[in-house]
């Protein structure tokens, strides 16, 4: 090498370095990715002509950006990975480039393929590496790679350790991007005190202006401007934060701009409307790899348009050999929610049913975009829809309801008004029936999905009458009849009946002696005190059925009696339900109506 070409290269060199500091200013201190960008190139061309490493290593990380997959077009993505690839073989493997290189590139993969354990590797090295730079990069690439909605505390911890590390690496859009994935999380798992969080980083953005992480912010606002239903503000916002979002050089700009139109034509009930602007983004290189959502809002728009051909191949697109193979991108909870809709459109319980097992796990979330820039409600309400369209009404009327409790607890009063409608679409609600079914020496009762086996009682018995003829009054004498005088009920409620026959005092008092044969031989206390129970329950009721001389006494002559006999003997069953499962105890005290005339209501 020539003096003169020695020289030329020093000064393409410290081009080279001063360069890429302005981009790092841009990048970190601005927040201005397209400005850093063009910084980035000029530096890396200078650097690759110097035959710096060091420079081409830091002007290619910084090319990448603070997101991952800043470059979407295939040609841009290619370049990024082959240089990041190249320069990996070019740095020494055991230092602090060569472990941010890795992070970048295990990140732009996984996120392309909708996986983490390649960027978590990788993370793992960065922390053990030392350098604050390295970890903190690390922290954000891993985070951005778990928007999935089953990676909530993974991500949430991540943000916190990035909030910790943020002050050593002397770069302030490190604290910035803690702090906003703290925010984001926040409204992705639905807590009640997202908005604080984003206005501690308002506070910060109103100090100095940050382009990227005030974008964000500005979509997280559109959000909540539909949220509260304010829908004319919020198309302007949206315009605005699409217009700011385009300045910073953010990639999901056009991408964000739909989603909030979608959200905002949805609850509007105009989603039609955008079919054209669907019909182009549903193949936008400007999309995520992984984001699948605009399929099925083209889908749901299709359907509601009449076009029921369209709506379908779209989501046969979508499905494809199942749906649990889409990715479990930030858009994934969208696209599912999408699908649900769909399903209901095109009348496809399979597809419906499919989407209930997917969701059923997510059923406390908000359904939401990437950083929580669109919501579109509960995912209780996608589980009413599924659960409907695949025929259980029940599930449906269930998870509607809560649709309309979740939705209201959001703030998102169109979801909640559209979880409302949904409801009404499925007619008044039927009353849910108790049984009650001998098993052995016990009953097994059932509530919808509750079901508690209980041991026999004659207060049991006297429940499973009333819940096999619900609705219908039935004399206090008649149950203590038993079984057997039941059957002669219909014909003879006029004249004088035993409270007990004499077959049936002869049944009790046989239960009572084997009962207590059972309280004298067992060990086991919660037999013997059952046991104990039952007697003394059985003893009541013969107590209250013999009279003087100890014949049978008449109810002609004393119907009060049997009303306090069969209703302690209810209530204690009741009671004993209750303390297996307080729900169905508490549904039958609401329900089963004791006196004179006794009866089972359900409402």
């Amino acid at each position: 090498m020539t003096s003169g070409s020695g020289a030329q290269c020093c000064v393409e060199a410290d081009i080279a370095s001063e360069t890429v500091a302005g981009g790092l200013h841009a990048l970190h201190a601005d927040g201005d990715l397209q400005t850093a960008r063009r910084c980035f190139e000029i530096a890396y061309a200078r650097a690759e002509a110097a035959g710096d490493v060091p420079g081409m290593a830091e002007a290619v990380l910084g090319s990448a950006g603070v997101w991952v997959h800043e470059h979407r077009v295939g040609a841009g993505a290619a370049v990024l990975e082959q240089r990041l690839s190249l320069l990996l073989g070019l740095v020494d493997p055991e230092g602090v480039p060569a472990v941010r290189l890795r992070a970048r590139l295990a990140a732009e993969r996984d996120y392309r393929e909708g996986r983490s354990d390649a960027v978590l590797a990788a993370l793992e090295d960065a922390r053990a590496c030392g350098d604050p730079v390295a970890h903190a990069e690390a922290l954000s690439l891993a985070h951005h790679c778990l928007l999935g909605p089953e990676q909530a505390q993974l991500r949430r911890e991540i943000a916190v350790e990035l909030l910790a590390v943020s002050p050593r690496t002397g770069r302030r859009g490190d604290l910035l991007m803690g702090l906003l994935w703290c925010t984001a999380d926040l409204f992705l798992d639905g807590d009640r005190h997202a908005e604080r969080r984003l206005g501690e980083l308002r506070a910060l953005l109103d100090e100095r202006p940050h382009l990227a992480v005030g974008y964000v912010a500005d979509a997280i606002d559109v959000m909540r401007e539909i949220r509260a239903g304010r829908f004319a503000e919020a198309e302007r916002a949206a315009h605005a934060c699409y217009e700011r979002g385009d300045r910073a050089g953010d990639a999901d700009a056009a991408g964000w701009y739909g989603a909030h139109l979608v959200a905002i034509r949805w609850y509007q009930g105009r989603l039609r409307e955008l079919r054209p602007m669907l019909d182009r983004m549903v193949h936008s290189p400007t999309l995520s790899a992984v984001d699948n959502a605009y399929y099925a809002v083209h889908a749901v728009a299709a359907a509601e348009d009449g076009d029921l051909r369209t709506a379908a191949h779209a989501v046969a697109r979508l499905r494809g050999p199942s749906l649990k193979e889409l990715p479990r991108s930030g858009s994934w909870l969208v696209t599912i929610h999408g699908i649900a809709e769909a399903a209901r459109l095109i009348d496809d319980p399979d597809l419906a049913e499919e989407v209930y097992e997917l969701l059923l796990p997510h059923a406390g979330l908000p359904v939401m975009v990437s950083l929580g820039v669109a919501c579109f409600g509960s995912v209780h309400h996608a589980l009413g829809i599924a659960a409907s369209v695949s025929g259980r009404r029940d599930l449906a009327l269930e998870h509607l309801t809560r649709a309309v409790a979740h939705n209201r607890a959001l703030g998102h009063w169109p979801a909640a008004e559209e979880s409302r409608r949904a409801l009404e679409r499925l007619g008044p609600a039927q009353p849910s029936r108790a049984s009650c079914v001998r098993e052995r020496q016990h009953w097994r009762l059932a509530w919808g999905s509750q079901s508690v086996l209980v041991e026999n009682s004659v207060g049991l018995l006297h429940l499973a009458v009333l819940l096999a003829n619900a609705g219908t009054e039935i004399p206090a004498v008649e149950l203590a009849m038993g079984v057997n005088g039941l059957a002669q009920a219909a014909g003879a409620r006029t004249s004088p009946q035993a409270v007990l026959d004499q077959e049936a005092m002869r049944r009790y008092r046989l239960r009572v002696a084997d009962l207590r044969a059972e309280m004298e031989s067992t060990s086991d206390a919660r037999r013997a005190e059952a046991a104990r129970r039952e007697s003394e329950a059985l003893m009541a009721e013969l107590a209250g059925s013999v009279g003087i001389g100890g014949r049978s006494r008449r109810f002609v002559d004393n119907a009060e009696r049997a009303r306090v006999a069969v209703g302690k003997a209810i209530r204690r069953a009741i009671a004993r339900v209750e303390e297996s499962d307080a729900a169905l105890g508490r549904h039958l005290r609401e329900t089963v109506h004791t006196g004179r005339q006794c009866s089972y209501r359900p409402v």
